[in-house]
């Protein structure tokens, strides 16, 4: 019986590894087409079709945990239709294109195992081909990066509501050059740019609502005006003005991105 439960530790570790390094090969997009799909045609994955890659970071995540969540998966979605394994530190997922679910289905998983707290979920567009695998994988992971420099706390992120962030970020210096001009004067204010930063960070997420931003910064309405009085004065941008509302807007979604004001020091106030 020992040697029995031996070899069948030794099969399904055998098993897990095939499975992770036929994965590390599928989403680095660099072995051989053809030796590929056959190995992806074992795994019921036909590589010219439309696939989704989700991809979920977490601290207490272990090798046990991502066969669980795969194996629930697999009976949730069918054979084929997901696979998933530990890559990086991160749970990827690979899922048949436009299977209805699948972010929610991970999170629930995730939940039961984890518990409500440290974790997220992102869900990458669907792309055909081994290369739309690769870029659906970057995908999820820049919108996890750009959710903690955001401070966006959802537990499932969709890279198609995000799209706006890898926009602002293209031309970096475009965006810096934007950061510095609407918001480079709030540096100049007593105690400095992140107090007023934060104020139109909060109002922004509120949709405008000064009552509600009051609220959440512990603040009087009538502070929260003296502030956004503030920085109209230093900057000349009111959030209230339509015609300035997406600039300032997208500074302070800049401001974020680039952890303005404390990049470098002062350096992106100063120019250098």
């Amino acid at each position: 019986m020992d040697g029995y439960l031996r070899q069948a530790r030794a099969e399904l570790v055998r098993h897990r590894a095939e499975r992770t390094a036929f994965v590390n090969d599928l989403l680095a997009g660099r072995a051989e087409p053809g030796r590929l799909a056959e190995r992806a045609h074992r795994y019921g994955i036909r590589l010219s079709a439309t696939h989704t890659v989700l991809v979920a970071r977490a601290p207490r995540l272990t090798a046990d945990i991502v066969h669980r969540v795969d194996a629930a998966l697999a009976a949730r979605f069918g054979e084929g239709n997901t696979l998933t394994t530990l890559r990086d530190g991160g749970l990827v997922c690979i899922s048949a294109g436009g299977l209805r679910g699948i972010g929610a289905e991970l999170a629930h998983l995730l939940l039961a195992e984890l518990g409500p707290d440290g974790w997220q979920v992102a869900v990458g567009r669907a792309h055909p081909g081994v290369h739309g695998l690769v870029d659906s994988l970057d995908e999820a992971r820049n919108a996890l990066d750009h959710a903690g420099k955001l401070g966006f706390t959802a537990p499932v992120l969709h890279a198609a509501d995000l799209l706006v962030f890898p926009v602002l970020l293209r031309d970096r210096d475009a965006i810096t050059d934007l950061v510095t001009t609407v918001l480079g004067p709030l540096t100049t204010a007593r105690g400095g740019a992140q107090p007023y930063l934060d104020t139109l960070t909060v109002l922004f997420d509120n949709q405008g609502n000064h009552t509600a931003t009051a609220r959440q910064m512990h603040l009087s309405v009538r502070a929260v005006t003296y502030r956004l009085d503030r920085i109209h004065h230093l900057t000349g941008y009111h959030p209230n003005e339509p015609t300035q509302r997406f600039t300032l807007h997208a500074a302070v979604l800049g401001a974020r991105l680039l952890g303005w004001p404390e990049v470098n020091g002062l350096s992106l106030v100063l120019g250098q």
